[in-house]
């Protein structure tokens, strides 16, 4: 399999950019990031890719005067730079059904909630609302529908008696920083495959014991 040539999108600190540079810079992850790009010319997550050695690169969503029109200035950047497979990380701009057909199987995403439950923003809060005893995040191909598309691997957490949001969010972001880098890894290792809208992984089967919450 061809070396994933990555484009990273982001909006702000870019947390799990960080955690795919550093998987990268690393060896851990068999991939070339070509560019990190930013709808914010002042957001945090530049800075670090910069530092890291990564080129980076602004298209303002502001300049345009409507979705379609950024999207295509976003896919001409990413173009320019060789990018071939895109990860969105912390991007918070909804991406239209024509640039996502333009990438359909050559973009994930990372979402802070166990798909399919709690689709959409505020995942902790209707996670703690809802009385869930787990939550975690989910690594998924892109689809038109937000927050869809086969979902490539999860990672669990418990959510505690007296978890505030912030609480949770921060157990699962921890997560999130493990997940990422290793979904990526089993696709530039052409492990994942696509049949219908359901992935097939080849890795070891996990532990078969539960995760219990409360544990017994």
């Amino acid at each position: 399999m061809a070396r994933l040539k990555l484009g990273i999108l982001i909006s702000g600190r870019g947390s799990n950019m960080r955690a795919l540079v550093d998987a990268c810079s690393k060896g851990l992850v068999d991939a070339d990031i070509r560019l990190v790009l930013s709808n914010e010319g002042s957001a945090e997550g530049l800075v670090h890719a910069r530092s890291s050695g990564v080129a980076t690169s602004t298209v303002s969503h502001r300049d345009f005067t409507n979705r379609a029109a950024f999207d295509a200035a976003l896919h001409r950047a990413l173009e320019r730079a060789g990018v071939d497979f895109v990860c969105l990380a912390g991007f918070m701009r909804l991406l239209t059904p024509g640039f996502i057909d333009k990438w359909h199987d050559r973009m994930i995403n990372i979402h802070p909630s166990l798909l399919p439950a709690f689709p959409g923003l505020h995942t902790h809060r209707r996670a703690l609302a809802a009385g869930v005893k787990l939550s975690g995040c989910t690594v998924h191909y892109v689809r038109a529908e937000t927050d869809t598309g086969p979902i490539i691997a999860q990672a669990a957490v418990p959510v505690l008696p007296d978890d505030e949001e912030a609480d949770l969010a921060a157990r699962v972001l921890i997560a999130e920083h493990r997940l990422y880098p290793l979904a990526l890894r089993l696709i530039a290792e052409g492990r994942v495959r696509i049949e219908g809208e359901r992935t097939v992984v080849r890795a070891p089967h996990p532990a078969a014991a539960p995760l219990l919450n409360p544990p017994d």
